[in-house]
């Protein structure tokens, strides 16, 4: 039985990837995970209560800064995989505030790995460098913006600089830097993807996609940063999670991997096709129409949907340090493990967009409070 302690569980990809694992990947295989998660406000624990109900599935509530929890964790169980998406991770967030960001990012990180390494070593071999128990993996969660920004063409490999240019991606850079110094350092057995924009299920709705697509659904103005030129590469949550547990059990060790959609688009046109397929899919089907906050009948006597259209759009002060383009070059996982991108962006933005009409009580839930000042600070005097 493999064992995989999965730090930032129920946050949006750790939530996907649990899932991926329980009900896709290992279905019918004696497995066991160990979900840890702090619960801040991205961290919602409805969102993966069916998967901690599965006998397979164990949630502990915990910061990864805590010492004397992690170092519990690894002597109560034989853990074979340790993969770590629990970060800060939204920009804005980290303008505001950079010191949360160094505290949970690097330091958090620098915990974890220390703790696999007193769990995981062995002995010292001929040359003085640790020794390892066999099969294990320590796995970093990473993010393309550690490569800085692109011009309009080219693409990140793994062989690109690393140039980070928001306080989020220098301590996710930083990060990435601590684990593979630990690999050369002590041999220690870790591997890293880098992913472009993820979108899918459970996003958190401070995000780009989520964001336009509740906002329509409440009402609101769509803020757009400058004028939306930026571009960014979308992959679908699921075909990460995938690529993800590839590189856990058959990539190389020391290595990373870029993981992208082939997705390129402005943000501009994200939210005028979000706009355009909301009110196509309502116009199709009049049922929909039952979740707009807006509730305004046309001349039939249907709920209007006339004013789901760009003019919906407000362009806000863009964000300092923006970068202009991400875009990712796969080609070094799809030719070592298999993996491509399976959901182009056309099939998962329909799916992306009918989970959201169909689980309003759950964006209720995590919108709730603390998100709604920090949406009116971020957003309200713009």
């Amino acid at each position: 039985m493999k064992t995989y302690l999965v730090t930032g569980a129920a946050g949006f990809i750790g939530a996907n990837y649990i899932k991926y694992l329980l009900h896709k990947k290992y279905v019918n295989e004696d497995i066991k995970i160990i979900v840890l998660d702090a619960l801040t406000y991205a961290g919602n624990l409805g969102t993966i209560k069916e998967d901690i109900d599965d006998k397979r599935c164990v949630f502990v509530k915990g910061d990864i800064r805590d010492r004397e929890l992690i170092d519990k964790l690894f002597a109560e169980n034989d853990i074979d995989y340790l993969v770590n998406f629990a970060a800060e991770s939204h920009v804005d967030r980290s303008i505001e505030d950079p010191q949360l960001f160094l505290n949970v990012n690097i330091l958090g990180t620098q915990n974890l790995m220390d703790a696999a390494r007193r769990a995981w070593v062995t002995g010292k071999d001929e040359q003085g460098y640790p020794t390892w128990k066999e099969g294990k993996r320590y796995h970093q969660v990473s993010t393309d913006e550690v490569y800085g920004s692109l011009g309009a063409d080219g693409y990140f490999t793994e062989e690109t600089p690393l140039c980070p240019h928001s306080p989020y991606s220098a301590s996710k850079t930083s990060a990435d830097m601590f684990v593979m110094a630990y690999h050369d350092t002590y041999h220690m057995p870790v591997s890293i993807t880098r992913c472009s924009n993820n979108y899918g299920p459970y996003h958190f709705p401070e995000k780009l996609i989520p964001l336009i697509i509740n906002n329509i659904l409440a009402g609101k103005p769509l803020p757009v940063y400058g004028e939306g030129l930026n571009v960014r590469d979308w992959l679908y949550v699921e075909d990460h999670c995938k690529a993800i547990d590839m590189v856990v059990r058959e990539g190389r060790v020391g290595q990373v991997y870029n993981v992208g959609g082939h997705n390129e688009m402005k943000n501009i046109d994200i939210v005028k096709l979000t706009i355009k397929t909301i009110h196509d899919m309502m116009a199709e089907d009049k049922e929909l129409r039952k979740v707009l906050k807006k509730q305004v009948k046309d001349e039939n006597g249907d709920i209007d949907i006339s004013w789901i259209n760009n003019d919906l759009i407000t362009h806000v002060a863009d964000r300092l340090g923006h970068d202009a383009r991400y875009a990712i070059d796969p080609t070094k996982i799809k030719n070592e493990l298999g993996w491509f991108p399976e959901t182009m962006f056309a099939e998962g933005i329909v799916k992306t967009i009918k989970w959201n009409l169909e689980n309003q009580s759950w964006i209720e839930e995590v919108t709730s409070g603390d998100y709604q000042k920090y949406y009116e600070n971020m957003y309200g005097n713009r």
